[in-house]
């Protein structure tokens, strides 16, 4: 009996072991899982930024970016695209928070539950330049009526063509003055703001710019300002931070992060005075706050 009650005891020693160690490799392999998640580790620190190639020509991002990552411990990750491949992405749910300026698709992006939380940030304009020459003379009219006269001479007229939001003002502005470009005359370029402006500058060929990234790229150019400050040339940047629900890679936290850190009035105040020494005028006017 007493050989019998020692066989018992060793039983169950072994029983206890194994639950240990048991135990022991579930939380070790539950370690393992919450370091791999999207959600802890270095992954939780990553922030992917869809914007508009403005923000990123014009320089702004680079003065904003590091602000940021020093200020929260993120690592951001810019993708500069047209906005409408922005908006694609955080639908998809490829990014995290999204910088853009497209309001009617920003307001379909929202509507369709994509994202959350959409704020103001900041607003330039845009401006129609070309040669110095000005074959098409549409110097200083009004915007309906120089691209009128654009067409009407079958000038270079080069396009964004990437559905950016440069791209989708350009659209509604020919819609509104009633025109339908087209014919060897009309270029779909296909890039980002500043190639566009470069290619027209080798053709000698009107487009349409914010004015941001002109100033940026203007001493490398020959082309000039020939309209601007018509109220339908205004442009305004959103922020948003994409739907979490979409997707357990995006990473919410860090999207509210720099949705709070780019309309904080320290950074607002720096968007107020981003350009002045070097282009004489600041590239953009903050609009934290503001009704739209």
């Amino acid at each position: 009996m007493q050989h019998l009650g020692r066989i018992k005891q060793i039983v169950a020693r072994a029983g206890l072991v194994a639950l240990t160690t048991g135990v022991l490799i579930g939380l070790a392999a539950l370690a393992t899982f919450t370091a791999l998640s999207p959600a802890a580790g270095a992954s939780g620190k990553n922030v992917i930024l869809a914007t508009t190639t403005s923000t990123q020509d014009t320089g702004l991002l680079d003065v904003l970016v590091p602000l940021f990552e020093k200020k929260t411990g993120y690592l951001v990750k810019t993708i500069a695209v047209g906005t409408g491949e922005a908006l694609a992405m955080g639908e998809r749910g490829e990014a995290d928070v999204l910088l853009v300026h497209a309001p009617a698709s920003e307001e379909k992006f929202m509507a369709a539950g994509h994202g959350i939380n959409r704020k103001p940030v900041m607003h330039n304009d845009f401006v129609l330049v070309g040669p110095a020459a000005d074959p098409a003379r549409i110097m200083g009219l009004p915007l309906a009526e120089a691209l009128g006269k654009i067409a009407s001479a079958k000038a270079i007229f080069v396009s964004r063509g990437d559905d950016s939001g440069t791209h989708k003002m350009e659209k509604k502005l020919w819609k509104e003055a009633k025109i339908t470009p087209s014919g060897n005359w009309y270029v779909d370029a296909g890039q980002g703001m500043g190639e566009t402006l470069r290619i027209s500058d080798q053709k000698q060929a009107y487009t349409i710019s914010d004015r941001g990234t002109y100033l940026a790229l203007k001493n490398g150019l020959s082309l000039k300002i020939l309209v601007e400050k018509d109220r339908a040339l205004l442009n305004f940047y959103s922020v948003i931070e994409v739907n979490p629900a979409k997707s357990t890679r995006i990473n919410n936290a860090g999207a509210k992060a720099f949705s709070d850190f780019i309309i904080s009035p320290e950074t607002q105040e720096i968007i107020r005075h981003f350009g002045d020494k070097k282009y004489g005028q600041p590239l953009f006017v903050p609009d934290a706050g503001q009704q739209r």
